[in-house]
């Protein structure tokens, strides 16, 4: 199959999802309010019940909310400049990635860090689905873990259409059911509320540090989260003036505010483990921490037990399923992504479905959910490494220092392969802080270990860019293409153009001029899909040295800004 059979064949695939291309507009149909809600559906997941609950029951009530509040403001302003670019250039985490310090190749390698995410979280929120089955119809965890991986499938293959519909539709049975019965109990019965206030878990009541940090640690896995809620924010439409406070509502809410319904959670999770415990049963020790356990003991209490089942079974279903769905879909986009660059194949979204559940599925049957805390406490590191890079590279290098391009850039062609701003930090800060968490430096610090991937890779990323002069953000400075990438009202531009190679019309930001003139010497203009595909670089613009903050140069000679199309000088 050529280069050109393969683009064709991506392009029409029926599960085009844009793994590795920018949204055109012609396909963000979707108002501001269906994409935020849809991207805040996807949150409905308990294992925000079993984070809070294992941390609040090691370290008490005041540590853990502590804990808590402390990882929910760090991540909400890490996710805030990402989530506003991914939305306003409609490129999910990879594609922006690429343009923010890592490089056309090197972004592969946090893309394999979030697919891990999805695989991790799709194995935990399984295990709480087959928790439920076995303790509602018995059914044996095994084939508890089984049927929460195949139920998913069907749903996943279809993508965005069928996840919008599924997320719409069952967010407000999801929302009845987990708040209306946690109201009751506070305010029929406020002594709860007292003993969860005073609660000690395994510690001493006093608020410690060292504890609160720790806490913190645990929550700071969740951050990937942030990506699978681009993998719908991406799909928002352009913003204009008309639409500019809704537009800006439904990011900030379903980008970084994400965040602020997963801690209440979290902190219902810790108010639940205390419930069950000095309500239902105070031998239940560890097993508190399980959601269908604090459901089912909350529902027991207010309603016959049959009836209790029922609805605990059901709310259960509908979250593990609804961020399942998510977790299938961001992990098969993310591993497509990494495949396809490094193979130049499409093999259709398909087996890396299959691929990413049946690795779930696997840490299912090892029962990592008796791991979490330190499982999530380990990878937190990682994680906090690559999104801290990618945020301090859109506010600091792209807007306050101009050392980043500020339109960020995915298209083969325009980016090195590698970029060391990135690769360099995260590398630093995932070691340093990997050494700390393993205490090496010494047990004193080791509670510190996500706060030492923070501060380094928060000085490391500016640090890199500065010395190398943003040299390594831009293989080229201008894509060939006269038309202004971006319009008028700083979105990218609906203008089409046609694929020589495929003979397909694509949208002006998935376009580059090509190397191979046409017939009559004319210039040809070639898709980012066409170019990830090719075997050769025949297509592929010669470098001409550019860096990041070199203004580049129109046909005529002029300064131009290539991507609005205006004369001026600068960025």
């Amino acid at each position: 199959m050529t280069a050109a059979e393969r683009a064709r064949r991506a392009a029409e695939d029926s599960l085009e999802d844009y793994a590795f291309r920018y949204v055109p507009r012609s396909f963000r149909r979707w108002s501001t309010l269906a994409v935020g809600g849809t991207a805040l559906g996807s949150i409905a997941f308990l294992a925000d019940f079993s984070i809070g609950a294992s941390i609040g029951m090691e370290h008490g009530t005041l540590n853990a909310v502590l804990g808590i509040l402390l990882a929910s403001v760090i991540i909400f302003l890490v996710g805030l400049p990402i989530s506003v670019y991914a939305a306003r250039y409609n490129l999910d985490i990879d594609l922006l990635t690429r343009g923010c310090g890592f490089g056309y190749r090197g972004s592969v390698i946090t893309t394999l860090i979030f697919a891990g995410f999805t695989c991790l979280f799709f194995a935990l929120e399984g295990a709480i689905m087959a928790q439920a089955l076995h303790v509602g119809l018995g059914v044996a965890l095994p084939v508890g873990y089984l049927l929460s991986t195949l139920v998913v499938i069907p749903i996943v293959i279809f993508g965005m259409r069928a996840l919008e519909r599924l997320q719409r539709w069952t967010t407000p049975l999801w929302l009845v059911l987990a708040l209306v019965p946690l109201v009751w109990v506070v305010l029929t019965d406020p002594d709860v509320v007292e003993s969860f206030l005073a609660f000690d878990g395994a510690g001493e009541g006093m608020v410690e540090l060292g504890a609160v940090v720790a806490c913190a640690a645990v929550c700071f896995a969740l951050a990937p989260q942030l990506a699978e809620q681009l993998d719908y924010l991406r799909f928002m439409p352009p913003r204009t003036r008309a639409n500019r406070g809704r537009w800006w509502a439904s990011v900030l809410l379903a980008g970084p505010g994400w965040v602020a319904f997963s801690g209440a959670k979290q902190m219902i999770g810790v108010f639940l483990a205390v419930y069950v415990l000095a309500r239902v049963d105070p031998t239940l020790g560890g097993r508190a921490a399980e959601p269908v356990v604090q459901i089912l003991g909350l529902y027991e209490r207010l309603m016959p037990d049959w009836l209790a089942v029922v609805l605990a079974m059901t709310l259960v279903v509908v979250a593990q399923v609804k961020i399942n769905v998510t977790n299938g879909y961001s992990g098969s986009l993310a591993c497509l992504n990494a495949c396809t660059r490094l193979t130049r194949r499409y093999p259709g979204r398909t087996p890396f479905v299959l691929v990413n559940l049946s690795a779930a599925y696997g840490l299912m049957v090892m029962d990592v959910f008796a791991l979490m805390s330190f499982v999530l406490s380990l990878y937190a590191n990682v994680v906090m490494a690559w999104l801290v890079t990618v945020a301090v590279d859109i506010a600091v290098n792209k807007r306050l220092l101009g050392i980043s391009p500020v339109v960020p850039e995915h298209r083969r062609g325009m980016l090195h392969d590698w970029n060391p701003v990135g690769l360099v930090s995260v590398g630093a800060a995932s070691l340093l802080s990997l050494l700390t968490f393993f205490g090496v430096f010494g047990e004193a610090l080791r509670p510190f270990a996500v706060g030492v991937a923070i501060l380094v890779a928060a000085v490391v990323t500016p640090t890199v860019a500065a010395l190398t002069r943003g040299q390594w953000y831009l293989r080229r400075r201008w894509d060939g293409i006269d038309l202004p990438l971006i319009d008028d009202q700083g979105s990218p531009s609906a203008a089409r153009l046609r694929c020589h190679v495929t003979g397909y019309t694509f949208e002006r930001p998935d376009m580059l001029a090509s190397a191979e003139p046409g017939p009559f010497g004319e210039t040809q203009h070639i898709s980012s899909l066409a170019l990830i595909l090719a075997d050769a670089d025949r297509y592929v613009l010669p470098a001409d040295g550019g860096s990041a903050t070199a203004a580049p140069r129109g046909r005529r000679g002029g300064r131009r800004r290539w991507w609005t199309g205006r004369p001026g000088v600068g960025r």
